[in-house]
């Protein structure tokens, strides 16, 4: 009976898209990546050899915590927007946000082609991520299936009624 019918409300299907909040998205990673970069802005204080003291957080390292901060958003928010225009959740959105952040990462040098080199290196990984996590978060009857496409099935032995 159709869920209509019934008097409930339609329920909607497992492969239906939902749009995502790229600007939410965006900010809540940017927070999230800049304590991260927080962290090794620190590290980076700690370990080098300077006169500055714990200033040196912010004022010799702290560079690094705006593009950590500015590389997470650049991640989510290209990912976010990227999905919500092809209206699909699949590995491609996880390369163009990678490819993103790699090239901010790559302008941090000051150098186009290890802005092009940094796309392509940290948008592969993000792909090849999200595709491995594509291929994990299946059901096991999903993964059956893609295992019996992919692998031979091994014949099995006849046996004969006179043994």
């Amino acid at each position: 009976m159709p869920a209509v019918m019934s008097g409930l409300p339609p329920q909607p299907s497992e492969d239906a898209f939902e749009p995502k909040p790229a600007l939410r998205n965006a900010t809540t990673i940017a927070l999230q990546a800049g304590i991260v970069g927080a962290f090794v802005s620190a590290v980076q204080n700690a370990l080098g050899s300077h006169s500055r003291g714990a200033a040196g957080f912010l004022t010799r390292s702290g560079g690094t915590i705006g593009t950590f901060a500015a590389m997470g958003a650049a991640f989510a928010f290209t990912e976010s927007a990227v999905a919500n225009q092809r209206e699909t959740n699949d590995a491609l959105n996880g390369i163009a946000g990678g490819c993103a952040a790699g090239f901010l990462a790559g302008l941090r040098t000051r150098s186009i082609p290890v802005a092009l080199g940094s796309c392509a290196v940290i948008g592969a990984a993000m792909g090849t991520f999200d595709y491995a996590g594509e291929i994990a978060g299946r059901s096991k009857e999903e993964k059956e299936e893609k295992r019996k496409k992919f692998f031979k099935s091994v014949p099995q032995p006849v046996h004969h009624a006179s043994e």
